[in-house]
């Protein structure tokens, strides 16, 4: 399917240059002199190589439909992730690397969803959003808590977030997936 180059939004897998390419990070970019564009970080979804593109928008890039299946994440062996089809309990190995930062959110049993193209996993989508327990933070200094300041903490699975001063150590919180930041302390 045909869309406009400045429709592309991150996620998106587009054909580019004969391959399949993953936007990673976009940024819309209107200059003073000529006509506004879309810089592009492109991933290629086969050999993991990056690449910058401007798209404007009287370019059209054919964007890939790929066939969404849930599966469920089942264990991590060395650089292997195995997730099993919901459906029909086939399991398939991903290289860790293709779910890139991402698989330190990965728990056992977690659903996400698998994308294909042609028969071949390409891309893992997580959940929006994971509840994490705080293994470590510095305790809260009195009187700090007047400015909207945050402080580091790891989490259980070693990834690190800025938390507000409220928030201790052994304390679960939802994190978002995509972005790593602390969106509230869970229920």
């Amino acid at each position: 399917m045909k869309i406009n180059g400045n429709a592309i939004r991150p996620g998106n897998v587009v054909e580019h240059k004969g391959g399949l390419w993953v936007a990673v990070k976009i940024q819309h970019t209107q200059p003073g002199k000529g006509g506004a564009y879309l810089q592009v970080e492109l991933k290629n979804l086969r050999d993991g190589s990056k690449l910058n593109e401007r798209f404007r928008s009287s370019e059209s890039v054919e964007r890939v439909r790929l066939e969404q299946k849930p599966h469920q994440f089942l264990y991590e062996d060395g650089e292997l992730l195995t997730f099993m089809d919901t459906s029909n309990y086939e399991q398939v190995s991903i290289a860790k690397d293709m779910v890139g930062e991402r698989a330190a959110f990965l728990q056992d049993g977690m659903d996400v969803e698998i994308e294909f193209h042609e028969d071949s996993p390409l891309t893992v989508i997580l959940p929006e959003q994971v509840v994490l327990e705080i293994t470590d933070t510095e305790p809260t200094v009195k009187g700090q808590t007047a400015a909207s300041s945050y402080k580091p903490a790891i989490l259980e699975n070693g990834i690190r977030v800025m938390v507000p001063p409220f928030c201790g150590s052994g304390e679960k919180i939802v994190v978002n997936t995509e972005t790593s930041e602390y969106l509230k302390r869970a229920d």
